[in-house]
């Protein structure tokens, strides 16, 4: 197997064992909103967003072994870097919520609207830095169809993802004041 594969497949890895930390540290983050009286809120999309985040994974995988996709430098390059951009973003965010960083929706923000780091900018940061790694990733190796199928199904999931959580935000009074006229998610120039 060409190196350029393998360090394709150890990327992935790594991605996804990053995803298996970050729920362990969700689940820490939900026990201590819960002591605080802020529990998950029900979200029909949350099986369909970690099934999407898997078969992107498991697509960039299969997509470069079964159907040979070239490793192509020009493209690795500055695929590598947007993966390496949107975890430091997303690295950015949890640091930046502490407790607060979920991956279910909670409403915390009687504990507390934070308002500093990246949300200086943008009010979903993480949506942008996941959605940006996991169409990047399997460009690292060629796997086009992948990145382009799982952008696509991505834009559904947050759309209604986005949706729930922020009737949750907005119906909060001081996340309003801190966040109604900041961009969603990307920090354009304001007039």
């Amino acid at each position: 197997m060409p190196g350029a594969t393998i360090f394709f497949l150890v990327l992935v890895g790594a991605v996804g064992a990053c995803r298996i930390v970050e729920l362990r540290l969700s689940r820490r983050h939900q026990r201590a909103l819960a002591a605080g009286g802020a529990a998950p809120l029900p979200e029909p999309v949350f099986p369909a967003m970690v099934a999407l985040h898997t078969g992107i994974l498991a697509g960039a995988v299969a997509e470069t072994l079964l159907v040979g996709r070239p490793f192509v430098v020009a493209l690795a390059i500055p695929a590598v870097a947007l993966v390496a951009l949107a975890n430091a973003l997303r690295f950015w965010v949890i640091a930046t919520l502490g407790v607060h960083w979920n991956v279910r929706v909670v409403a915390s923000m009687p504990l507390g609207v934070v308002t500093g780091g990246p949300y200086r900018f943008v009010r979903h940061p993480n949506y942008v830095a996941v959605f940006v790694e996991l169409a990047a990733l399997p460009l690292v190796h060629g796997a086009y169809l992948t990145a382009i199928a799982g952008a696509l199904l991505h834009v559904a999931v947050l759309h209604r993802r986005v949706g729930l959580e922020e009737s949750v935000l907005m119906a909060d009074e001081a996340y309003r004041r801190a966040f109604d006229r900041k961009p969603r998610f990307f920090p354009w120039p304001m007039s």
